[in-house]
């Protein structure tokens, strides 16, 4: 059973000028529990991809939708979920439903697949959806054991 410390929602336009906004907020969390550096660098390009795939593909350009990113932030991985069609979402629902990525070669990904190919490849696991809309569901899990919390990081040369 999946149990979040905190769960984070963001409803904006589905416009260019609205995916900085959404990579700046998902990069401040990652930030906040402690990602590295180049962890939060790959998180910010596959949400940038999964927000943008929304803002060229989902709508109509006479209508113009909504991009609805969640985040469940629990105490090993981060959980970010972007939904294309505007509605109120429930992840439990919806995780129910989604499917990999992986097992697809590049030629058979579609129009925006390639996005999909590079989410898939920057984080730990990716499930989509296309139900009701698109869903993308991607998980970067914080390996914080991996390395010595106090650790100096500049060290003195050795002596000779």
């Amino acid at each position: 059973m999946r149990t979040a410390s905190d769960y984070i929602e963001m409803n904006v336009p589905a416009k260019p000028d609205y995916v900085g906004v959404v990579r700046l907020t998902i990069s401040g969390l990652a930030n906040r529990m402690g990602f590295a550096f180049d962890e939060i660098e790959d998180i910010k390009i596959a949400v940038s991809e999964a927000v943008t795939n929304v803002v060229n593909h989902a709508y109509a350009d006479e209508d113009k939708g909504q991009v609805r990113v969640g985040c469940n932030i629990f105490d090993d991985r981060i959980e970010i979920t972007v939904v294309d069609q505007g509605k109120s979402f429930d992840v439990k629902s919806i995780s129910k439903n989604l499917g990999p990525v992986d097992g697809k070669s590049v030629d058979q990904l579609n129009e925006g697949g390639l996005g999909l190919f590079l989410i898939d490849t920057l984080m730990d696991k990716v499930e989509i959806s296309s139900e009701a809309g698109v869903v993308v569901m991607m998980t970067k899990y914080l390996h914080r054991d991996e390395v010595e919390e106090h650790v100096d990081r500049i060290s003195p040369a050795p002596s000779q």
